[in-house]
């Protein structure tokens, strides 16, 4: 059996649970549509706790996220597949834009974020990739997404986010990059919010 095939046989059993039960498909689609601005929010909370720590974990988890999505545009250019409620019949219980479906930019966005936060949390990072194993199958679920569209938009979020953190690591020229600009940053913010930056 063919990749394609086989992603396809898992897809249709994934999506053929819908519309059995409406108040699992609510949940379903609220997942899909809206648990990733939890993400953005996160990322928000994170940076004004105004520890060190977090601020390079916040600047990373950015960093890698421009990296992930611009390998994303590549990839949905070079290998473009169609959503499944084009190519076949779906259960699709949310609307979505006639797009790439290969990769899932929900699915990096997710998972790249969470990983960046269990780079340098562990204990709130599993929280993180487990919502954004939920977000990722909720889209198979609701019928925009194939498996391995999910799978693919993980594993490219997750490796950003990792090979940003080690060229944080290793690079001294990067260190001293992040110090300078954050220390610029933060003598703007000490003006505006006086209080001391905690280590």
């Amino acid at each position: 059996m063919l990749v394609s095939q086989l992603d396809y046989k898992v897809f249709e059993a994934i999506n053929g649970l819908a519309g059995r039960l409406p108040w699992v498909d609510a949940i379903m689609e609220f997942i899909a549509k809206d648990t990733e601005y939890l993400f953005y929010i996160a990322i928000v909370i994170y940076w004004f706790t105004r520890r060190e720590d977090h601020r390079r974990m916040v600047v990373q988890a950015l960093i890698s996220a421009c990296a992930a999505f611009g390998t994303s545009m590549i990839l949905s250019h070079l290998f473009y597949r169609d959503r499944p409620f084009v190519a076949h019949r779906v259960i699709q219980l949310i609307s979505h834009p006639i797009n790439a479906s290969f990769p899932s930019d929900h699915a990096i966005g997710a998972f790249v974020i969470a990983t960046s936060i269990w780079l340098f949390r562990k204990r709130d990072g599993y929280i993180w990739l487990a919502i954004a194993a939920c977000i990722a199958f909720s889209r198979i679920w609701t019928g925009v997404h194939y498996p391995l569209d999910v799978i693919s938009g993980a594993v490219i979020g997750s490796a950003a986010a990792v090979l940003i953190h080690r060229l944080f690591t290793r690079s001294s020229k990067v260190r001293q990059w992040f110090q300078w600009s954050i220390g610029l940053y933060e003598g703007i913010e000490r003006r505006i919010w006086p209080t001391k930056v905690m280590k």
